[in-house]
């Protein structure tokens, strides 16, 4: 922990299928205390899958937080936490997009909430597609279409894509290689 900030306690608040919230009770060196609001997640991974021609497949889904859809990357929960997130990813991009690839490449790694939440996500590239066909869970529906980074970029900038790991991801995804 931080020099100045010691936790003094924790209280189980809610276990969920997907997260756990927690009281954390805090001291501060200068005396005060604290009640933060703690959620732990087990983690996930993401995946910007890459056609042939450049443009990349997304996927739009029902978010219940949201109440509507929304345009995102490829993503899932890790199996368990000790799961690999380059497996996540490669089994999450053939479940929700119907395509496999033989490699994937390290994008980057985030932390969507760093205030309240340790969810973690490991985003990888995938190319040389395979098409495959998707694997959806009960309740997953999934459209898979596909777009040009700028025709995304735009998205992103008009407020139509707000998904932090998406445009972490896309924009990531340009800056590394010079699209």
């Amino acid at each position: 922990m931080g020099e100045n900030v010691k936790r003094t306690g924790r209280e189980l608040a809610y276990q969920g299928s997907i997260l756990t919230v927690y009281k954390d009770y805090m001291e501060f060196e200068n005396g005060n205390t604290a009640i933060f609001d703690f959620i732990h997640h087990d983690g996930a991974a993401a995946v910007v899958p890459v056609l042939p021609d450049g443009r990349l497949l997304m996927v739009c889904q029902y978010r219940n937080a949201l109440e509507r859809d929304t345009l995102e990357i490829p993503a899932g929960k890790l199996d368990d936490p000790g799961e690999e997130g380059i497996l996540c990813a490669a089994r999450e991009l053939e479940e929700e997009t119907g395509y496999r690839c033989d490699q994937l490449e390290r994008l980057l790694t985030l932390r969507t909430t760093v205030a309240f939440c340790d969810e973690k996500i490991e985003i990888f590239v995938a190319r040389n597609l395979i098409k495959t066909k998707q694997h959806l869970d009960e309740d997953e529906y999934v459209d898979v279409k596909a777009y040009t980074v700028e025709e995304l970029k735009n998205k992103i900038f008009a407020g139509e894509i707000q998904d932090s790991k998406t445009i972490a991801a896309i924009l990531a995804y340009e800056a590394k290689y010079g699209i």
